[in-house]
């Protein structure tokens, strides 16, 4: 019998090629473990900690608030504009994976400038916000949860995986309990099918075929629908609203193949490309910025 493993760290150091072999529904389950503990994402850069500690202090104005979820309390910044649009014109701002809010800075205070309430939070396990593990399921309950805690919001303006929670979370079907109804979503970065994602994962660890199914399995069972049903491009055509998809050519991590794929089945759905920019410098690019918000001003 393979030894336990008690602490998040062994995951990085676990054989899952080997244990794959030999016992695939272990190595499944471990797997799944891993992929729902941000710290020890791959794609979580060595720096993580100083790029935190400065992009926080750009939230120091903001109204920093605890809201109960159902992974337990996350952090939440609400900043208030100067001249608001209206009592109703607020926008949550959503974080893609491995980040936090203060990742989102940039495009909230400038949302904020356009006169509307900016909200943001750090998903469950992520930022100051409570847990060690979370599913993406789990973040798109904290939105819902956020929306209505905080709201009422009008817009969803989302990063990365972040676009799949807030999807989730204007679609409203099960496991979540209810649909959020954001009038307009701002996409950036976002992929489209949850299978490349986990394909990906599962070849950095040398998962086998039926490895690789058990961990699949586990996604699936808390997502209440297949790996091959979930894509971006469904939830939104699903919640039957306007989008603006902002994605770089350039982008290393989610391919523009991913925005191409989304437009072409969402007649509602605009696509601006940029170039220059990759996954995560987008969100402080000029042009990006200025065409979300853009967006959330058009009438």
């Amino acid at each position: 019998m393979a030894a336990l493993v008690r602490h998040p760290n062994e995951l990085l150091r676990f054989d899952f090629k080997r244990e794959s072999r030999s016992a695939p529904a272990r190595a499944g389950d471990l797997a799944f473990r891993r992929f729902c503990t941000p710290r020890l994402s791959e794609r979580r850069s060595s720096d993580h900690d100083l790029l935190t500690a400065r992009a926080r202090f750009h939230l120091r104005a903001a109204q920093w608030v605890r809201v109960a979820t159902a992974a337990g309390e996350v952090q939440a910044y609400v900043l208030d504009p100067e001249t608001a649009r209206g009592p109703a014109s607020s926008v949550l701002v959503v974080h893609g994976w491995t980040g936090e809010a203060s990742f989102m800075a940039v495009i909230a205070e400038q949302i904020r400038r356009a006169g509307f309430r900016a909200v943001l939070f750090d998903c469950p396990a992520h930022g100051l916000s409570a847990g060690r593990r979370a599913s993406l399921m789990d973040c798109s309950r904290a939105v819902l949860t956020v929306a209505e805690t905080l709201g009422p919001i009008r817009f969803a303006v989302a990063h990365s995986m972040g676009c799949l929670a807030a999807l989730l979370a204007g679609e409203g079907k099960p496991p979540l309990a209810r649909a959020y109804p954001f009038e307009r979503y701002v996409l950036i970065s976002s992929p489209n099918r949850f299978s490349e994602v986990t394909q990906e994962f599962g070849r950095g660890l040398k998962l086998t075929r039926p490895a690789q199914r058990a961990y699949e399995r586990q996604l699936e069972r808390i997502a209440h629908r297949t790996i091959g049903e979930f894509t971006g491009a469904r939830l939104l055509a699903a919640t039957a609203r306007p989008a603006l998809l902002l994605h770089d050519r350039e982008d290393r991590e989610v391919s523009f193949r991913n925005a191409e794929e989304i437009a072409a089945a969402c007649p509602l759905a605009e696509l601006q490309a940029s170039e220059g920019f990759g996954h995560r410098k987008i969100l402080y690019a000029p042009p990006a910025v200025r065409a979300a918000v853009a967006y959330l001003t058009r009438p």
